[in-house]
This record gives C-alpha cells, sequence and structure tokens, in this order.
C-alpha cells in the first residue's frame, strides 16, 4: 500500500485558489451506465427531465470534453478502480455473463483500496461488472460494503441477469429484495451515506440504468425473458423513464446530503461509463456505444463541491474516467505515484474551469474471443485532432473543435499530422499489450 504525505506537497504544481481546496473531503461517485451524451437537459435534452442533474449543473461545473475511458462497461470501469488504462491489464472487453477468470487482478490495489488506506470507508452500491471470482469481488476489492448487481446488467424487478442466473448480492452473499433495481440502489446509497461513522466516505453509486433490459418503474408486468430477444427490445419512451427515474434517486440521495450536513465538504461526481445505446441521444456526437467515434465515447460530466467549486461554470478542458482516480488520490492525501497512474489530477480545473491542459489520450476497441480478440480500431486524441484507425485499414483524421460530429475527413489535407499522430497512437498500444 502507498504510504500518505501532506496534502498541500500534492498540489504545489497547482494554483493559489486549488493550493486552498480542503483535504479528505467526502466523496460521492455517481456512474450512469450506456448514458447518451445529450440524454440530460444540461447537455441539451429536450424530451427527458432531469431535474436533479440539470442543478447538479448550475450548482457546480460542467465539462463538454469528458470522456469515458472506453465504449463499453467493464474497461472504463476497470480504468475508473485502477487509475491507469484498462488495457494494462487485459480488460479490452467487457466481461460475459458469469464468466471466471477475468476482471480485477486478485492482487492489484484499487482506489477504494487507496482511500481505506487513506482513512475512508469505502461502499458501493449497484453495478460491479469487474469479476465474478471471490477474489474480484468488491469486497476484496477494498470495498468496506456492497449491494448490487454483479454482471453487466439483470432484470430490474426479478434480478436475474440475462442468462437467467440470479445476481443481487449484499456483500459477498446473494440476497432476494423486491423493488425497481433503480429504487434499491438509492436506498442502500442513502443507507451507507447516513450510517454513524467519523471517517470520512467514498461512495461509488455505480446506477445499472439506463442499460437494457429496456424497464421503466412501471413496468413491472412487462415480459422480458432471459436468452429472449426481448432483453433488448424497449423504445425511447421506456429509455426516458430509466432516466427519469435515476434522476430522481439521485436527488434522494443528495437531499440526504443536505439533511446531514454534509453538502459543503461532499465532492460530487456525475459521468457515465460509455455512449449511449440504442434508444440514447448522443448528439452532436457521431454513432452510439461499443464503438470509437465520439458517440461511443464522449459523456457527459458534471461536478459539484459547494465550498469549492463556482457554481454555474462551464469547462472544455479534455478529462477522461480514470483523472478521477488520481483526483481522489490527491484529495485524500495520498502520494503521486508516476508509475502507477495514467490520469491527471484535476483539481485545479475545478477552481479554475478557465485554466486548461493539452492532453493525449486513447481508445482501442477489441471484439472477438477474449484470448483470440481482434483491433477493431484505436484512436488518439491530441489537443483538437483526432484520428482513428480502423482494423480494416481504414483511416479518420478530424477536428473535433471545427467538426465534433466527426463528418469531415481531413486525412488527405493533413497527412504529416496522421502520420505523425499515428506513430505515437501505434507506440501506446505497443505499450498496451498485456500479457495475458
Amino acid at each position: 500500500m502507498k504510504s500518505a504525505i501532506p496534502f498541500l506537497c500534492c498540489l504545489l504544481s497547482a494554483s493559489g485558489i486549488a493550493a486552498d481546496i480542503p483535504s479528505k473531503p467526502n466523496i460521492l461517485f455517481i456512474l450512469a451506465d450506456d448514458l447518451g451524451y445529450g440524454d440530460i437537459g444540461s447537455y441539451g435534452c429536450e424530451d427527458i427531465k432531469t431535474p436533479i442533474l440539470d442543478q447538479l449543473a448550475a450548482d457546480g461545473l460542467k465539462f463538454t470534453d469528458f470522456y469515458a475511458n472506453a465504449a463499453v462497461c467493464t474497461p472504463t470501469r476497470a480504468a475508473f478502480l485502477t487509475g491507469r488504462y484498462q488495457h494494462r491489464i487485459g480488460l479490452d472487453n467487457a466481461l460475459y455473463y458469469q464468466e471466471l477468470g477475468r476482471g480485477l487482478p486478485e492482487d492489484g490495489e484499487t482506489i477504494a483500496d487507496a482511500l481505506s488506506e487513506a482513512g475512508y470507508r469505502t461502499g458501493l452500491s449497484g453495478k460491479w461488472h469487474l469479476g465474478y471470482d471471490f477474489e474480484r469481488q468488491p469486497l476484496q476489492q477494498g470495498f468496506e460494503h456492497f449491494f448490487g448487481l454483479l454482471g453487466g446488467n439483470h432484470h430490474y424487478f426479478e434480478h436475474m441477469d440475462r442468462i437467467g442466473v440470479h445476481d443481487l448480492w449484499l456483500g459477498n452473499e446473494q440476497v432476494e429484495r423486491e423493488g425497481y433495481s433503480t429504487d434499491l440502489v438509492t436506498e442502500d446509497a442513502i443507507r451507507f451515506i447516513e450510517k454513524e461513522d467519523d471517517r470520512p466516505f467514498f461512495l461509488f453509486l455505480s446506477h445499472p440504468a439506463p442499460h437494457f433490459p429496456w424497464q421503466g418503474p412501471e413496468d413491472i408486468e412487462k415480459k422480458i425473458q432471459p436468452k429472449k430477444k426481448s432483453w433488448q427490445l424497449g423504445d425511447r419512451e421506456t429509455y426516458a423513464a430509466m432516466v427519469e427515474r435515476m434522476d430522481q434517486g439521485i436527488g434522494a440521495v443528495l437531499a440526504k446530503l443536505d439533511e446531514l450536513g454534509m453538502r459543503e465538504n461532499t465532492l460530487v461526481i456525475f459521468t457515465s461509463d460509455n455512449g449511449g445505446h440504442t434508444y440514447s441521444r448522443n448528439d452532436p456526437m457521431r454513432d452510439y456505444k461499443a464503438t470509437i467515434w465520439e458517440g461511443g465515447t464522449r459523456v457527459p460530466c458534471l461536478v459539484r463541491w459547494p465550498s469549492v467549486i463556482p457554481a454555474g461554470e462551464v469547462t472544455s478542458q479534455v478529462g477522461i474516467t480514470m483523472d478521477w482516480t488520481a483526483t481522489f488520490r490527491r484529495l485524500a492525501g495520498l502520494e503521486i505515484d508516476s508509475e502507477g497512474e495514467d490520469g491527471i489530477d484535476l483539481s485545479e480545473f475545478l477552481t479554475e474551469p478557465d485554466h486548461k491542459v493539452g492532453r493525449t489520450l486513447f481508445w482501442r476497441r477489441k471484439k472477438g474471443p477474449v484470448r483470440k480478440s481482434i483491433v477493431e480500431g484505436a484512436a488518439i486524441r491530441r489537443g483538437d485532432w483526432k484520428l482513428i484507425e480502423q482494423g480494416d485499414g481504414e483511416r479518420f483524421l478530424f477536428n473535433l473543435k471545427s467538426d465534433v460530429s466527426e463528418s469531415e475527413n481531413m486525412i488527405e489535407h493533413e497527412q504529416e499530422l496522421a502520420e505523425e499522430l499515428g506513430v505515437i497512437l501505434r507506440k501506446w498500444e505497443g505499450e498496451m499489450n498485456a500479457d495475458l
């Protein structure tokens, strides 16, 4: 376990304002599942009502250029828990239902481990999707408390996964609960927050919504069966109901913070694990989940910390999921680990939204059986430019500042830049090839 050093030393490179950030706040990290970039009001959505998330944006900071580490579930979650590119541990793909032998390393360190060492109590309410093996489950990966599902999705009322296996857990034990999964996760998060404990808390509120199966809170009679097409059949109206119920649940959790006097010293982050799926809205981004176009990886990100972050701010600073891991470590007073972090500390951007630094970020998407997987495509964003190299050899270059919808391929006009970015991308890929 890594040792701690005084908090202010960790912020010497940040601004004077950032140096005044209090140490060891409560941390509430809320992750939606398959939420589209444009599926909440503050990002332009008109047909889904999200007053709680819209108020979160009004009370804090909104990122316009924030990314998930991957275009699908498991890899992004692995990056968040480890603070490193998920490819380093061989997690380019999502785990299959009840798959054993893959997930987080059994002997690795997660952000939950690190924060626990720093004096936090740690909890996970909701979806895991990072390993079914006992040693890969939440309580063995740094969390003191876990309630939710181990897999990628389950029936919102019957709590079985897509192949019919019951998937609802409290700690290391399967449990039976009546109710809509979104509501059960909300209730558990509230119980965790209100537990009397002198330690600050880190709560990973990992909503299964709005991932399929498409079931709104009133759809208890809707016939959805495992191993059947019904598991992925739905419509925009049902999707909207799922998002709206999640929004309401987040409101209940935030209200509990207010009730307990925790609002001022709780850092709240809301984002998504990847771009939206079938019935979502990713406008103005191109494409959807499971692709390395912007619609597959660019996600909403809202941050509130009333005692620190000015209200109603917007930043175009480029960020990615694993940046929060580095940020949480700094806020907890843990040392900078240049060998074990691929993200950056976002503290100074929270207090100074106009401040920006250049970033170079990477994505890679694979398909097929894990040990015989084929690279479907890889991408690099450096500054405003993004290069995509498809597995079939086709290449695309976009200026995201002027063409966020990735509609004008500049590869023929900027060949020298494309070659330069390609060299950097392939070098990164060589460094990421995990020994499976």
